[in-house]
């Protein structure tokens, strides 16, 4: 049985497209979990809910397991079974997630629950499967573990941007995820459409300075991609270039590079402002830089000079626009 969907959110914000986001069913208050509860998380239904269109998932009601159910755990030999050893759903969870890949083909991103045998990323504790020398006393044996579901999504779908609910609590984190899913939603909203290779052109020259600020290098190789639009088979080149700026926005900005894709925007704008207003960015920027100040004052500042001195070039960089504004990102130190 797949858990009902939750009621779409208000329309997006004007200039940004709706990511498809899959999510663990209970992160959005879906009654699944092991005790009947669930674990609605804010963000997520709060500020996030009226800008994406869900897609949640919950491996354990999928499978057939009931709501309350006896509790999950994961062996150092990769097999999830109940806690009480009576069942092992280890094959019913790899089949699940084989038979979901189609609907996450154009997902966005996936936002899995921490913490869970079928869907924890990182750092899940793993119990003795009986192997020689493992701990008989019931604890887990280490915490290197990852939910099977989770693992064979992430397996099969290397570059789709995966995060778990406890860490889109750092702010760093989020904003990074948040960043990532809405460019994935940019692309695919691209491609979706009749492009011919000046709009690709167009797209990846919106783009420069946010790859910019993630990986530079990914910026001069993906411009080689781009350079073969027109010669070269669409799929191929489309594969390539969906890998490539998923491959880019994967490293995280350090304020070094942010730094430095906001002095990419002042160079060309300081021409048109007088020299208070030169002043005033240049200050800001080295406030960011010297971490006084959030990202989201220099960029502020710099999209309104553009916007006002109608530098079309500049205004257009989606590192000025990322996401919608009221997700409020870009404002921690």
């Amino acid at each position: 049985m797949t858990p009902p969907k939750p009621p779409p959110g208000p329309a997006a914000e004007p200039g940004h497209p709706r990511p498809r986001l899959a999510v663990s069913s209970c992160l959005l208050g879906e009654p699944v979990r092991y005790n009947g509860g669930h674990s609605r998380d804010r963000f997520l239904t709060g500020p996030l809910h009226r800008h994406v269109d869900w897609v949640p998932i919950c491996p354990e009601v999928e499978i057939g397991l009931g709501v309350p159910r006896p509790t999950l755990r994961l062996l150092t030999n990769g097999r999830v079974v109940a806690k009480e050893g009576t069942a092992d759903h280890t094959e019913a969870m790899t089949a699940l997630a084989g038979d979901r890949l189609p609907d996450l083909a154009d997902v966005d991103g996936y936002v899995f629950k921490s913490r869970s045998p079928s869907c924890g990323l990182m750092s899940l504790p793993r119990h003795a499967s009986g192997l020689p020398g493992e701990r008989t006393d019931g604890q887990p044996v280490d915490r290197r573990g990852r939910g099977v579901f989770a693992d064979r999504v992430t397996t099969a779908l290397p570059d789709l941007p995966a995060e778990e609910d406890g860490r889109l609590n750092d702010p760093v984190l989020r904003e990074h995820f948040v960043e990532r899913i809405f460019a994935q939603a940019r692309l695919r909203a691209f491609f979706d459409g009749d492009w011919r290779p000046r709009d690709l052109v167009a797209f990846h020259t919106r783009h420069k300075l946010q790859i910019l600020a993630h990986d530079p290098s990914s910026y001069r190789a993906m411009g080689r991609i781009v350079a073969q639009a027109g010669t070269r088979d669409r799929a191929g080149l489309e594969a390539e270039y969906r890998h490539a700026l998923a491959a880019a926005l994967a490293v995280r900005s350090s304020r070094g590079r942010n730094a430095n894709a906001l002095s990419h925007v002042f160079s060309p704008l300081s021409d048109h402002l007088n020299e208070a207003r030169r002043r005033d960015i240049v200050a800001a920027i080295e406030s960011y830089r010297r971490g006084e100040a959030p990202l989201s004052v220099p960029v502020a500042l710099l999209r309104h000079h553009a916007e006002g001195e109608d530098l079309t070039y500049l205004a257009e960089q989606t590192y000025l626009d990322p996401f919608p504004a009221d997700l409020i990102l870009r404002h921690h130190l």
